[in-house]
């Protein structure tokens, strides 16, 4: 990958990829006769099965972007569509206040319309996405075993790598059932003692797949590397922490008991392992933004020549553009005119031209601030936070795809997570240490003192992480935790399909389980509402 030394080796079917949900559309077979008796030889095999783990959070099958076919990773989608993050992104962002999309692809319209069912193509490519990548895991997990470890001859130095791999496989694996459990609440489970192929899998209730992950973090603590000395873009100690703090802010949406002293005890442990904010907000999403190193905690690497697909920051960074907006001014070779923001999001800033608070990062000329039509590019402000162009304004690797890695944890939202929960009630966290916190994220947006707070309540805590966070993949948690995404206590432009906004279903706070997954297993159970 990127700047990394894991390097993705495109080795199709070196895992075997039994699938976890039977559906014949979205199979994951392997697609070769690569054994893992070969594969597994080597220490150097085993690093290179890790990379197709990690490999799997940016690519979307084995031939890039002409390999809609029979060696994409999931079948039964469009292969430009199926990478993880443009499909989480989508779902944890379209259906709130901070994007709309102007395309009319089937299920697309309904994430911001609050009217998606349980057949929406995107759903069920993200389901079977995160599944996809819990099977690698799990296979990894089980080829990494001790037993294993032994039986093929490893041993000293290599065979604690091992190990060390073992653990990230388990932190990823987490992760991504993380992903399922705050999405789709209640997803099917398999760990890496189930056999491949053998009995359709239970269903999980979320609060004890929350008990799982939780369970899972907490025991690899020992095996990670320590904080910020692996390589970038692999997971460590204060990976595992920081998604223990991120669960348990939300804790009381998935199991009905707060957690909230140890969503501070967890987020003040990754602010103290040595993270630093960088100095300049504009630069968080860079073609070189891998040099971040200081305040990103894990991220999935993109790079233009090497994971060439049409998901990810590419998405983000071409579907932003549109209008009048110079596509070169961001380092694209054209725009796919579908993203913008509502003015809920505009309005948190001081103003849209980011003259006072940096953050506020949008293209005004020629677009209207009122959305009359979501169809209509020019309605709503275009966002520019994506841009790839190195920092000094040096050019890219590639101008069709894009160069920026995507944070999936940063310093920014460890200190707002340990502000909000000491809001919240947390002990274990002090009012001063939550305010400087927010202080020093404010510092840098304005550049100077002038944006600096003396006290903080948990509206303007929901307000900074949009200021902060904003198009990075958080809104719909965090509407959800404030119990703003489906009621009418909070309204936003074409929110339920009215152009003014309007209340939705309570069970639009899940994603519905896809019914293709319902058909061929018995043992799920839908989630209420659909």
């Amino acid at each position: 990958m990127k700047r990394n030394s894991i390097k993705i080796y495109v080795l199709a079917g070196l895992i075997s990829m039994g699938a976890i949900s039977c559906k014949k559309d979205l199979n994951l077979l392997p697609t070769n006769d690569i054994t893992a008796s070969t594969v597994y030889s080597t220490p150097a095999g085993y690093k290179q099965s890790l990379a197709k783990v990690y490999g799997s959070y940016a690519l979307t099958g084995n031939k890039g972007p002409a390999g809609d076919d029979g060696t994409k990773d999931i079948q039964g989608i469009d292969e430009g569509t199926s990478d993880f993050y443009r499909l989480y992104w989508q779902a944890q962002e379209l259906p709130t206040d901070e994007a709309v999309i102007g395309w009319g692809d089937a299920g697309l319209p309904d994430f911001h319309s609050l009217s998606w069912s349980s057949s929406n193509q995107f759903l069920r490519g993200l389901y079977y996405r995160s599944v996809y990548q819990i099977t690698l895991c799990n296979d990894f997990i089980r080829q990494s075993s001790d037993d294993n470890i032994s039986s093929r001859g490893f041993s000293g130095d290599d065979a604690n790598n091992i190990r060390y791999y073992r653990a990230e496989a388990r932190f990823l694996r987490a992760y991504q059932y993380w992903v399922l459990m705050d999405l789709f609440g209640n997803p099917p489970f398999v760990t890496e003692t189930d056999a491949l192929g053998g009995a359709a899998p239970k269903q999980i209730s979320r609060k004890d797949l929350f008990n799982y992950i939780e369970s899972e973090l907490k025991a690899i603590d020992g095996s990670l590397v320590a904080a910020r000395q692996n390589e970038y873009g692999r997971a460590d100690k204060a990976a595992a922490w920081a998604l223990l703090a991120r669960m348990y802010l939300n804790a009381n949406v998935y199991t009905g008991t707060a957690r909230y002293n140890d969503a501070a005890t967890y987020a003040k442990r990754v602010i103290d392992a040595g993270y630093t904010l960088i100095g300049n907000y504009r630069n968080l999403m860079t073609a070189d933004n891998n040099l971040n190193t200081n305040e990103f905690i894990l991220t999935i690497n993109y790079d233009g020549v090497h994971t060439q697909g049409y998901g990810g920051t590419t998405f983000l960074l071409h579907a932003s553009i549109g209008g009048s907006e110079s596509a070169g001014g961001r380092g694209a070779d054209g725009g796919w005119a579908g993203l913008r923001t509502t003015k809920n999001l505009v309005n948190l800033f001081p103003d849209a031209s980011g003259t006072a608070d940096k953050r506020s990062m949008f293209y005004t000329t020629g677009q209207n601030l009122e959305i009359n039509s979501i169809a209509t590019f020019t309605d709503g402000y275009a966002i520019t936070k994506y841009r790839n162009l190195k920092a000094n304004g040096g050019a890219p690797s590639n101008l069709t795809f894009a160069d920026i890695d995507v944070p999936l944890f940063r310093l920014g939202e460890m200190y707002l997570i340990y502000a909000e929960a000491v809001l919240r009630g947390a002990s274990t966290g002090t009012q001063a240490d939550a305010v400087n916190y927010i202080n020093l994220l404010r510092s840098r947006a304005y550049g100077n003192a002038s944006g600096a707070v003396t006290s903080i309540n948990l509206d303007f805590i929901l307000d900074e992480r949009a200021r902060e966070l904003y198009w990075e993949g958080f809104r719909r948690t965090d509407l959800i935790r404030y119990d703003r995404l489906v009621t009418g206590s909070y309204l936003w432009p074409w929110k339920g399909g009215v152009q003014n906004g309007r209340a939705s279903d309570a069970n639009h706070n899940l994603f519905p389980l896809p019914s293709t997954d319902l058909a061929a297993n018995p043992n799920l159970k839908q989630n209420p509402g659909y």
